[in-house]
């Protein structure tokens, strides 16, 4: 069987649906595989063993006449069948435009009409809030899944010799050969909602520096550059400044060569969390039951208030969410992997 998967386009979705691609290539293991994705989740699932092929969809690509054109493309590929992962409409145009026989997918977004086998969305209660289920539960419904599992960790895999690539990128930054690394990513795509405040980061980035005497790495986007240069520029100790220099295929191998990290609910710590490294993640805006790392190698800092989770890309108010996640709070999740004796 020819398989097309329409991937997610966030990349902490991406990471959220590596157990429902693991079981798509379980169900079917002779099937060819062809993930189609954007260029940021392309990279990301570059090497992985449940595609044979990654079709990247350029990010410019808008408008009927440029999506004829990769319906075309895509037609010529033969496909047996379309799994849609990707909630809206244009994923199933798309499919339907290709002309693949098979086109199954949730049955939400205007497109029902256009899938061959058109699922019910799960209700609320139905199946784990996790966002990871929601994949899972898809397969379930269509008969490719017989039970749902229990999730303990998502992983990436590394490409062989991506570890050691890394390792000369960082020391080649300035990162000192066998230093205790500590990966911040003070960045969140979806919005400022989402991201603690850069003179916080700031401060415990600095204690622990002078606690352990560790390199600080800065990641991000090119997004991000405004807010890793407040933070750098806050600081006392001069942290190593990678914000926009990391294409997303490289990350996993370079997060891999820390100890740490430390960020936002955010694509980065999805990745982060996927190649084993331990996350401190906080949370104001959005809900850890939905979205927080799957690992067990996790702690996660977040201060109820009455109006979150909202959600929002924006805080129309006074972001009294992250407001009230202090210094202190995310220093001591910190210290909680820190002064753990190193993992084999």
């Amino acid at each position: 069987m020819r398989l097309l998967i329409r991937a997610t386009n966030w990349v902490g979705d991406a990471v959220m649906c590596i157990p429902a691609l693991e079981a798509v290539r379980a169900h079917w293991p002779d099937a060819e595989i062809s993930i189609l994705a954007r260029p940021w989740v392309a990279d990301l699932y570059r090497d992985q063993p449940f595609a044979n092929r990654i079709i990247p969809l350029d990010a410019s690509v808008r408008g009927p006449f440029a999506m004829e054109n990769i319906a075309r493309e895509l037609h010529g590929g033969h496909f047996d069948c379309a799994l849609l992962l990707q909630n809206a409409f244009s994923a199933a145009w798309l499919a339907w435009r290709s002309q693949i026989p098979e086109r199954i997918g949730y049955a939400r977004d205007a497109r029902r009409l256009l899938l061959t086998r058109a699922v019910r969305v799960p209700r609320a209660g139905e199946i784990s809030a996790h966002e990871s289920y929601y994949y899972l539960e898809l397969l379930r419904r269509i008969g490719w899944l017989d039970k749902l599992p229990a999730i303990t960790q998502i992983a990436l895999h590394l490409a062989p010799g991506s570890g050691e690539t890394a390792e000369s990128h960082l020391q080649t930054a300035g990162v000192h050969a066998g230093s205790l690394r500590i990966a911040l990513a003070p960045g969140a795509a979806y919005g400022a909602a989402k991201c603690w405040l850069p003179e916080r980061f700031a401060a415990v980035a600095d204690s622990l520096v002078d606690e352990f005497n560790a390199d600080v790495i800065l990641f991000g986007t090119s997004s991000e550059v405004e807010v890793s240069r407040q933070i750098a520029a806050r600081m006392r100790n001069q942290p190593i400044n990678l914000v926009g220099q990391t294409p997303i295929g490289e990350l996993p191998a370079l997060f891999s060569r820390c100890q740490l990290f430390i960020g936002n609910d955010s694509g980065a710590m999805h990745v982060a969390a996927a190649v084993g490294v331990p996350v401190v993640g906080v949370f104001g805006s959005t809900d850890p039951h939905g979205t927080a790392p799957v690992t067990p190698r996790r702690t996660l800092v977040q201060r109820k208030v009455a109006c979150s989770p909202c959600f929002l890309r924006e805080c129309p108010i006074d972001h009294r969410c992250m407001m009230r996640v202090t210094v202190a709070d995310v220093h001591a999740a910190a210290l909680k992997w820190l002064e753990q004796p190193p993992r084999a």
